[in-house]
């Protein structure tokens, strides 16, 4: 019976190693890649550090970089123009990787204003139609040419001349 027991444990044993679970893997025990934290300041702060990794952040800030190679941070903000930064790996003896600079320190320089638009020179053929509507009033019929009327003759008084009445019958 010992026997038969012994060979049940053995087959279970044997078909559970076939489907082993993620946890029982040794992925765990590769070393992870070396990092170092870097510091990141701007002038004006809060302006976003995008690493060439893909990691961001708002300045002040601090990142986990790994230091197999160069490393390129951008940083950006609305109304300033972007810099770029290269972090390089330096191997010291009995030290371990850093990169370097650190702390990287950037000052933004502002934007220049987008152009505006120029006025054009006026046109040569005269000045604009007016707009026609749909409600617009006649010009009054009175309203003459000063050049039509006649020219006041000298020594008249700048009124009209009063109208003479009849004699009424008595």
């Amino acid at each position: 019976m010992y026997r038969v027991l012994t060979i049940v444990g053995g087959a279970l044993a044997l078909a559970a190693c076939s489907s082993s679970p993620d946890w029982m893997s040794l992925d765990g025990l590769k070393p992870a890649p070396a990092t170092d934290t870097v510091r990141f300041e701007s002038e004006p702060p809060n302006a976003e550090v995008k690493a060439s990794g893909g990691q961001t952040c708002r300045t002040p800030c601090s990142l986990a970089l790994p230091v197999t190679g160069p490393t390129t941070v951008t940083f950006t903000l609305a109304g300033y123009q972007p810099e770029t930064e290269t972090l390089e790996p330096i191997t010291a003896i009995g030290a371990p990787t850093n990169l370097r600079p650190n702390p990287v320190t950037v000052e933004l320089t502002p934007a220049p204003p987008a152009p505006r638009a120029t006025k054009r020179a006026p046109s040569k053929k005269g000045p604009p139609a007016a707009k026609k509507t749909s409600a617009a009033k006649p010009a009054p019929a009175a309203a003459a040419p000063a050049a039509a009327a006649p020219a006041p003759a000298a020594g008249a008084a700048p009124w009209p001349a009063p109208a003479r009445l009849a004699p009424r019958p008595r």
